[in-house]
């Protein structure tokens, strides 16, 4: 199982949050790091994706929207993204992670039935974590695994919500 990063990630001085794939290539210079052919093509998908994608989406160029890429290469270049806090991974249900650029941080909730995949601003779930916190003394995230159970689609149709 992997786990999210206890530690912020490092940031490059001049770069606090790459709002483009031309800031997050500035940033990567700021850490004396080459920006490859490679490296260029993982960050044009993460600023092209709509939302977390899998490596192996990356390497397979977005459905054509993109070259397609050697999938070592990919994952190589997503960890030094994450270990330079451009990139985040997240899990969303069962499968490989998934990788997204740093942002607000969202919140995200999976259907275990349909896979739908729904996120939300972190505020919004503010209330929870509070509550879970003041029961079980955890400060609870949601941002690297989901809460998982039944979408309205699902939850309207269905007798059960067991989620089978």
């Amino acid at each position: 199982m992997t786990s999210a990063h206890a530690h912020p990630p490092a940031r490059a001085p001049s770069v606090r949050l790459a709002t483009s794939a031309d800031a997050a290539a500035a940033a990567i210079r700021a850490h004396g790091l080459r920006l490859s052919a490679a490296r260029r093509l993982v960050l044009a998908a993460i600023y092209t994706a709509e939302g977390p994608v899998k490596a192996e989406e990356i390497a397979g160029g977005l459905d054509g929207r993109l070259p397609r890429s050697d999938l070592a290469s990919v994952y190589r270049n997503l960890e030094t993204l994450e270990r330079l806090g451009l990139v985040r991974h997240v899990h969303l249900g069962h499968g490989p992670g998934r990788y997204e650029r740093v942002g607000p941080h969202r919140d995200y909730l999976v259907c275990e039935r349909c896979h739908t995949i729904a996120s939300l601003p972190r505020d919004q779930l503010e209330a929870a974590r509070r509550t879970i916190a003041a029961v079980t003394g955890f400060a609870v995230r949601f941002d690297h695994f989901p809460l998982t159970g039944l979408c309205p689609g699902c939850s309207a149709g269905a007798g059960d919500h067991s989620g089978r």
